[in-house]
């Protein structure tokens, strides 16, 4: 049900104060109060209805499904307001905010110092990308340093890293996989992984990894169950309060990148603001991602 807002209910509630005055000064009174709060009621129907038009949103593939989500919430609150997503890179988002050719632009990554001059980031949500191993691993906790040489064939031998003996088996997402995307950028392997197995879905590389003692992979904090378990990094375990501090560090931000000089249409006002409330986290945390407006 959409919120009544706050113009709204002022209005409502001065109409509904007119009509008991006048009620109180008699019968006719009464009937003239009735028809100033229907006046009044059709007024503010007119001057809330709801938003139409598009916001043109586009970048990092990686947020897809946090958009995807967020865009599908929004339609509730504002079914005539279409969200449009290009999913072209997170510089292009960027580019696209700077060169006004998008509402808000998508990044998976924290805005560069050279290119805060014309836009500004909002970070929306963090991307907490948990290391699994199957659960009769002896490995308990594994660097990012460590991560790199195994996931590119560096270190293959488990006994290497604490393990016992045993070939190494790495299991990884498809090649456009936001979740594949995020691990190779923020671990330093991006298109050097020697993957034995590439999945299509988080499901898949869990399932895999549960099935073989020797097996590696990756995977969104919010899927990962008891089936498996997850490595700490660097001593730090994975979870929603690491990721928020920023000790875990297999994260990165999900920003929306908006242009200094422009002033958002009311239908982009509006998706922004629905996206960074606590009405949306819920929604980012379906998502794979975790919220950071609660």
């Amino acid at each position: 049900m959409k919120k009544i807002t706050r113009r709204s209910f002022l209005t409502v509630c001065g109409a509904v104060a007119a009509a008991a005055a006048l009620t109180a000064c008699g019968g006719s009174a009464s009937s003239a109060a009735a028809s100033s709060t229907s006046t009044a009621a059709g007024s503010t129907a007119s001057s809330t209805a709801a938003l139409s038009g598009n916001v043109a949103t586009g970048g990092s593939t990686s947020m897809k499904n946090v958009i995807a989500a967020l865009t599908e919430g929004f339609a509730e609150v504002e079914p005539g307001v279409t969200v449009s997503y290009d999913p072209t890179g997170s510089g292009a988002g960027i580019t696209g905010a700077t060169d006004k050719t998008l509402d808000i632009g998508l990044s998976s990554r924290a805005l560069k110092d050279d290119e805060k001059a014309d836009v500004e980031g909002t970070t929306i949500a963090l991307d907490g990308i948990a290391i699994i191993v199957n659960n009769a691993s002896k490995v308990e906790d594994l660097t990012v340093d460590q991560l790199k040489q195994m996931f590119t064939g560096e270190i293959t031998n488990w006994s290497e890293v604490g393990g016992n003996d045993g070939e190494i088996v790495l299991i990884g997402r498809e090649a456009g996989s936001g979740t594949r995307d995020g691990f190779e950028s923020i671990v330093d392997v991006k298109d050097s992984c020697k993957y034995a197995q590439e999945l299509t879905a988080t499901g898949a590389v869990i399932s895999a990894v549960e099935a073989n003692p020797l097996a590696i992979g990756y995977a969104s904090l919010s899927a990962v169950g008891d089936t498996v378990k997850m490595v700490t990094v660097g001593g730090v375990e994975c979870s929603e309060e690491t990721v928020k501090d920023g000790s875990y560090e297999v994260q990165r931000p999900f920003v929306f990148v908006t242009n200094k000089s422009v002033t958002l249409s009311e239908q982009a006002q509006a998706f922004f603001d629905f996206a960074t409330s606590a009405d949306a986290a819920d929604l980012i945390r379906t998502a794979g991602a975790v919220p950071v407006n609660e």
